[in-house]
């Protein structure tokens, strides 16, 4: 039976030094690849972090022809950019799901709803926090508060 883990990326919308963030983000990647059968990474498409975090997993999969792990984007609701390129971002992630907790309610909750959602599946979540306030520090909290695996790559080393 193979063994699943599943690892969530959180992060700010802007991210001031991507270079060293995705080195950050392809260190995790890598880490967690060699330690665990088969990896999940769950990511959202909000922002600069979330496309680097997808980036890196595809790079790593492409490079060592990986195929214990998959990409997964977990949409809040339903988006009518999905809908209009769904063909694109079917090639692009491993799978696309929307988050049923998160599907029905209003927009402006549903993006938190659904990061508890992947925070409550998760094994390992990896944030790049680096102010107290907004979405990932909100989702940062959530995932300490239920006693996850918590890494900040904004000021912790993962070791």
């Amino acid at each position: 039976m193979l063994l699943l883990y599943t690892v969530c990326f959180f992060g700010h919308r802007r991210i001031d030094d991507i270079i060293s963030v995705e080195n950050a983000v392809e260190n995790v990647i890598d880490k967690v690849l060699r330690q665990h059968e088969y990896v999940e990474f769950l990511v959202g498409r909000n922002g600069e972090f979330d496309q680097i975090v997808s980036s890196a997993v595809l790079r790593y999969k492409k490079r060592t022809d990986a195929g214990n792990c998959s990409l997964t984007w977990v949409m809040p609701y339903m988006k009518s950019d999905y809908t209009h390129n769904r063909e694109n971002y079917d090639s692009y992630y491993d799978s696309v799901e929307v988050c049923e907790q998160s599907a029905m309610a209003h927009p402006k909750s549903a993006i938190q709803i659904r990061n508890r959602a992947i925070v409550d599946r998760s094994d390992l979540c990896v944030f790049y926090v680096c102010k107290k306030q907004g979405g990932a520090y909100q989702t940062m909290k959530y995932a300490a508060n239920q006693g996850k695996d918590t890494v900040n790559l904004y000021d912790d080393s993962f070791v």
